[in-house]
């Protein structure tokens, strides 16, 4: 690929995608994520905000470390503590990148800074020139690009050029663009700057109005480089630009956009798969490329047409982008060795033999259920064995529910708190709300539930039942995880791992407050 037509895949599902309200993920969650981008060849992963939390602070350290094939990114305001905390986090990385913002829009300059367009070029010019001390690799970001005078932009960007970046992102922020409109702005910004061809113009974009891949697709093509993105369009809001469905789009269509990246695509459904189970955020049956209907075929017509030639129906393959037709098929006669190898193809390694072990032995009594499991099913497994291992407060020991016409569901069960076991009986409208009722007596928790979540993992009666809890408390909202071929366990499962996150109490401020 020539340095003019090869596109940056940025990717921000660590950073962005996390401030999804529920969506916030552990530091071991943050590397296993890490790995399968780095694995897809994503080219910048950005790992966080460094000065967020110490929490925020670890994962990204941690990712600069783990990282070697792609540069890793701290996102940064314009301010000196921000900026140092970025480098410190990103000091043992092979490749580092500091990313740092300021808003340009006269609404954001005139009520979030309440400061001058002239100390806003100020700041900005200082902020990069304390970046470039610490890394050779520099971006900046002018927050709420869309709205911003045109004018103004260029005269910041000049300057930001000047002192030393050398990736200028231009985000809509707020998802307001429009395609025509925002690839104007990109080639006009381009084309005014003097100093512009000593810089990659990158985009990220919000999907407030569903533009954000046709907003990016409009950018490249007026001539920007770099685009910053999600796995599944993970994002505040409506969330950001989709990975696969942009990637996707200039792999199809590359007789017209004649731009191409580096991303391994056939790491997209793995990535997606395990971006789901992480956070909770089921994936939609009709979802571009990684929807579980993105390559079904119902009407007679088209099964026909693909039958008889792929192409009638499917402008690209399904294998293409990490969907296969063949699997190897475990059950409880398989192994340690053939549970592993298909996990590791799948893109999940475990960090001990315990932790292995742990996960086969779930796999055999899931096993001893279901006579045939799919890699959905094992993806489901270890999220919710590892949500069980991360259980430190509660615990679920027993539970035994009643639940028959003309009666009122009953829930019984015992809970292990701090080592000591509690037991505590609960009626309700159904058997989940005598069991969240049952918990709830005894952990006395206050929070609210935002969401309940019930997705069958794969086909048939059999199939496990993958739950997720959101809690609200203080503010702070968490999503627990639970599966298991009995929604009503995986459900309980669920709730007390929100309610073992919501007591370990972890702070993940807004990069933006």
């Amino acid at each position: 690929m020539s340095d003019n037509n090869r596109v940056i895949i940025f990717d921000t599902t660590l950073r962005d995608g996390e401030q999804s309200p529920g969506a916030s993920m552990t530091r071991d969650e943050k590397l296993r994520v890490a790995r399968q981008l780095e694995k897809m060849r994503v080219d910048v992963i950005e790992a966080g905000f460094a000065i967020a939390s110490p929490g925020d602070f670890e994962s990204v350290k941690a990712i600069a470390e783990l990282v070697k094939d792609s540069t890793v990114c701290s996102l940064s305001r314009a301010l000196d503590a921000d900026i140092d905390r970025a480098g410190e986090a990103l000091k043992n990385a092979n490749s580092g990148r500091i990313h740092t913002f300021i808003a340009t829009s006269p609404i954001h300059m005139q009520y979030k800074l309440q400061m001058p367009p002239e100390k806003v070029i100020a700041q900005a010019v200082h902020a990069v020139k304390r970046a470039r001390n610490l890394t050779g690799d520099v971006e900046f970001s002018l927050e709420d690009a869309s709205r911003s005078e045109l004018d103004f932009m260029c005269r910041i960007i000049e300057q930001v050029i000047d002192a030393g970046a050398r990736t200028i992102n231009i985000p809509d922020t707020v998802g307001y663009a429009v395609p025509e409109e925002f690839g104007h702005t990109i080639g006009q910004l381009i084309t005014r700057i003097p100093n512009a061809d000593k810089a990659i113009f990158s985009v990220h974009c919000h999907n407030d109005l569903g533009l954000a891949v046709a907003n990016s697709l409009a950018a490249v093509n007026a001539g920007a480089r770099q685009v910053e993105c999600t796995i599944n369009g993970l994002g505040e809001r409506a969330g950001n630009a989709s990975l696969e469905e942009f990637v996707m789009a200039l792999r199809t269509r590359k007789d017209v956009l004649g731009l191409e990246t580096g991303i391994d695509t056939t790491q997209i459904v793995p990535a997606s798969r395990l971006i789901s189970s992480v956070t909770g955020f089921p994936v939609q049956p009709n979802k571009a490329i990684v929807g579980a209907n993105a390559f079904a075929h119902e009407s007679g017509i088209h099964q026909d047409g693909v039958l008889k030639h792929r192409e009638t129906y499917e402008i690209m393959t399904a294998e293409s982008v990490g969907w296969s037709a063949n699997k190897m098929v475990l059950g409880k006669h398989s192994g340690r060795a053939a549970f592993r190898s298909r996990l590791e193809e799948l893109g999940t390694t475990f960090a001990t033999d315990a932790e292995l072990n742990e996960a086969f032995g779930r796999f055999k009594v899931l096993a001893d259920k279901k006579h045939e499991i799919f890699d959905e099913d094992l993806i489901a497994l270890v999220s919710d064995t590892r949500a069980v291992a991360s259980s430190e407060h509660f615990n679920l020991i027993s539970l035994s529910v009643t639940s028959q016409t003309g009666e009122t569901p009953l829930a019984q069960m015992t809970v292990e708190v701090d080592g000591t076991e509690m037991q505590a009986q609960a009626e309700g409208s159904g058997p989940v709300d005598a069991v969240f009722k049952a918990i709830e007596a005894i952990a006395n928790s206050g929070a609210g539930l935002q969401l309940y979540s019930v997705n069958a993992v794969t086909e048939g009666t059999d199939s496990q039942g993958e739950v997720t809890v959101r809690l609200e408390k203080g503010g702070r909202i968490v999503n627990g995880l639970g599966a298991d071929t009995d929604v009503i366990i995986a459900s309980a499962r669920a709730y007390i791992h929100a309610l073992n996150m919501l007591h370990a109490n972890i702070e993940k401020a807004h990069p933006q407050v």
